[in-house]
């Protein structure tokens, strides 16, 4: 597969979706444009993006060949693409294993406290913030002892969740963390997690990943 010459990601800083995909390009050392899209105001919704991509989502990945969306497929294809560093495993059980831990934070933790979800509970089913915070901090809570236990039952070392390199389950579990954090959520029962989440945002590719370290990060 040909390698594209330019990378132009439409994104938000606050996304943990396009934090996932930031991580990735910083982890290849790839040279990428951003191009933000505001969800706060409803931007992704406008006619001008939809006609790049008619879900109304971030991120996208604008290549060469086309436009990408999902997260997860993005970086597969950055990581067919871009081999080094490899983001998934030798062996196929191990890519399998790696796959099944970001798939718990991609598929069954963040939909359900992603915006347009915390939005509609607020706007259309009166909850109110207090409502709000208990149902973020509910699903974080259940998704992460699960993840905990995952990462006991696989001995992580505590800097990354599989094996001595960053992959795709850091990539998925490090933005989540952020949030969950933002959301002042209880994390001291899940000691591993905290200590994959100090060693990764301890690192080069993470800091510039951050949502503090965007372009459309707001002004102090």
């Amino acid at each position: 597969m040909t390698p594209d010459s330019t990378l132009q990601l439409y994104t938000y800083f606050r996304s943990s979706a396009a934090y996932r995909v930031r991580i990735a390009l910083n982890l290849k050392g790839l040279d990428w444009q951003s191009l933000p899209i505001n969800l706060a105001t409803g931007e992704q919704r406008s006619a001008e993006y939809l006609k790049h991509n008619p879900q109304g989502f971030v991120p996208a990945l604008q290549t060469a060949g086309g436009l990408i969306t999902q997260s997860l497929a993005i970086i597969e294809y950055l990581d067919e693409c871009y081999p080094q560093p490899p983001l998934l495993p030798d062996s196929a059980i191990d890519r399998a294993t790696v796959r099944s831990m970001a798939q718990q934070i991609a598929m069954d933790i963040h939909p359900l406290n992603n915006l347009r979800v915390t939005q509609y509970l607020t706007a259309e089913m009166g909850v109110d913030e207090a409502g709000k915070l208990r149902w973020y901090q509910h699903w974080i809570a259940q998704g992460f002892t699960a993840f905990e236990e995952s990462l006991r039952h696989l001995n992580s070392t505590g800097q990354f969740c599989f094996g001595d390199s960053p992959t795709v389950a850091d990539i998925c579990l490090i933005p989540q963390v952020s949030n969950a954090l933002r959301f002042s959520c209880p994390l001291e029962s899940y000691p591993t997690i905290n200590s994959i989440y100090q060693h990764c945002t301890s690192l080069p590719a993470f800091i510039s990943a951050s949502p503090q370290a965007q372009p459309d990060f707001p002004a102090p």
